[in-house]
């Protein structure tokens, strides 16, 4: 059987807890447009989960050059094809080889593979003309056959077993699951039990469906009704109350000789499992499905960022008011995290009135990347609000020979001993006396708004009487509080020079030794 979705949905819906739900996965790489940001996520999740693969290599059809064939072979099509064409699909197929073999994967042309334990098969195909498809369901079946045999054994005689894929509300049928049996039988009238965010219960099934495919459809019909569904296939199963059913989640039927108990334990393992719920400082995660959820907490802990929590289905006023509290002790942990999933419109408004920011995606991997943009950007703009409010280290000379006003303002030249003054810093002398602020600053005739060491220019100072206040050859430093001091050494340490941080320790001294004489 052959289930077409985002990876993350399937093979993150662990089987019992023990593999995969897929036997052999089918990565579809658009041959024209190479390995694109999706693509990434799914090789990562193949690797995660440890699933055999091979590579679809489509829209051969849109070399340049190709001419389509009325052939199902890809070997009979490219030996039809002129030698150009056959160049750029190889050129093709070797750009997305080559990108494979950065994430750790020997891939080769299907026809070119000489170990299939070791190498990733590609087949180059379309979907649209129908090219390369019997090599490709020729060799799935062999390596299936071959490699899989033990993992292809199933049971159909025994209860259904499955995982939901997803709930959905059916405008003619009511609320339904989507679901994969990979086990047993399920027929109509069966009792299954599902997993739901608090626990389990048993459910019976009313209706089971299957789509109509293209072709067969009559009229608005779209699904068939069915008695029975036979392992390994998908469905739609009809049942009251299974609107809270956790997406990604297995179920079981219940039969006869069957501990419910037990399994009742065993299902609900796997949403205990994954789903988080701690008073620790972190982010808030909500994701549409338990495999989504399950591959947001490992990307999070593989990459050391604290969750407090990891739930199913909208964001809601709650999840913002616990990023609130979170915020209020960790600033940059106050966050949501939302993959696939709504956001409550009163939740929309308290995290806009709260300013907690809700970092949404419909790609698991790009979450992740958001959520460091968005500390990285905070941590910036923080780092602007004190620089603008933090004066930085400064050493100045009073040049002789170099006052032009004594008074209202002073206006008198000086060298930059060491690190950089600007229009507003407050000085002091040797002794820790603040004389003022600096009005402004010019250089050859020009106001500046920065001057940095081995600059010599002019400052002007409003409450400054020179030859009283300040006096020819005198030192005067930047006036940095003691509590900036402690900020500028921890948050912009490795941005000081040595010299501007030998001042900072002369500020230091100065201010400490007028704090004893106090």
């Amino acid at each position: 059987m052959f289930i077409d979705l985002p990876g993350h949905e399937a093979f993150t819906s662990l089987r019992e807890r023990s593999g995969a739900l897929a036997d052999l996965g089918v990565l579809v790489i658009d041959v024209m447009q190479g390995i694109q940001n999706q693509t990434v996520e799914s090789i990562n999740i193949l690797k995660q989960h440890r699933v055999p693969f091979v590579v679809a290599a489509n829209k051969i059809d849109l070399i340049e050059g190709w001419v389509p064939q009325d052939t199902y072979s890809f070997t009979e099509s490219f030996n039809r094809q002129n030698e150009r064409t056959k160049r750029l699909l190889d050129e093709r197929l070797y750009e997305i080889i080559g990108r494979l073999a950065e994430y750790g994967f020997n891939a080769e042309r299907f026809d070119r593979i000489t170990d299939p334990t070791k190498q990733v098969m590609v087949f180059p195909l379309s979907a649209k003309t129908g090219e390369g498809l019997a090599e490709f369901l020729l060799y799935i079946a062999g390596l299936s056959q071959k490699y899989l045999e033990e993992n292809l054994k199933l049971e159909v005689s025994g209860p259904a077993k499955g995982s939901i894929l997803e709930v959905k509300e059916d405008r003619w049928l009511g609320t339904t699951v989507d679901a994969i049996i990979y086990d047993g039988t399920l027929r109509k009238g069966d009792t299954i039990m599902v997993v739901t965010l608090t626990g389990t219960k048993k459910v019976k099934v009313r209706g089971l469906f299957k789509p109509v495919l293209p072709g067969q459809a009559k009229g608005d019909k779209r699904f068939i009704n069915i008695d029975k569904a036979v392992a390994a296939a998908g469905v739609k199963i009809l049942a009251a109350d299974i609107e809270d059913v956790v997406p990604g989640s297995p179920f079981s039927g219940v039969g006869e000789g069957v501990d419910e108990k037990e399994l009742s334990e065993k299902l609900y393992s796997t949403v205990n499992n994954v789903l988080v719920k701690s008073e620790k400082e972190g982010v808030i995660i909500k994701a549409d499905t338990l495999g989504s959820a399950e591959a947001l907490l490992k990307l999070f802990n593989n990459e050391n960022i604290p969750v407090r929590s990891v739930d199913i289905g909208k964001v809601t006023k709650k999840d913002v008011i616990e990023a609130e509290s979170v915020r209020d002790k960790d600033k940059y942990l106050g966050v949501v995290v939302a993959f696939n999933v709504g956001v409550t419109e009163d939740a929309r408004e308290t995290a806009k009135k709260e300013e907690i920011p809700i970092i949404e995606s419909n790609v698991v991997y790009d979450l992740v990347d958001r959520y460091k943009i968005w500390v990285n950007e905070e941590k910036e703009r923080e780092k602007r609000m004190l620089e603008a409010n933090i004066q930085w280290p400064a050493k100045i000379k009073v040049l002789s020979g170099c006052c032009f006003r004594v008074s209202k303002p002073a206006v008198f030249g000086i060298e930059v001993i060491g690190g950089k003054i600007k229009p507003g810093y407050t000085l002091m002398t040797e002794d820790g006396k603040i004389i003022g602020k600096i009005k402004g600053i010019q250089s050859e005739g020009n106001s500046i708004q920065e001057a940095v060491g081995g600059m010599q220019v002019a400052i002007s100072m409003d409450d400054v009487v020179f030859g009283k206040d300040v006096t020819e050859d005198s030192t005067l430093y930047s006036y940095i509080p003691l509590n900036q001091i402690r900020i500028l050494t921890e948050r912009f340490g490795t941005e000081l020079n040595e010299r501007e941080k030998d001042i900072l320790k002369e500020v230091n001294r100065i201010l400490l030794k007028l704090k004893l004489q106090v």
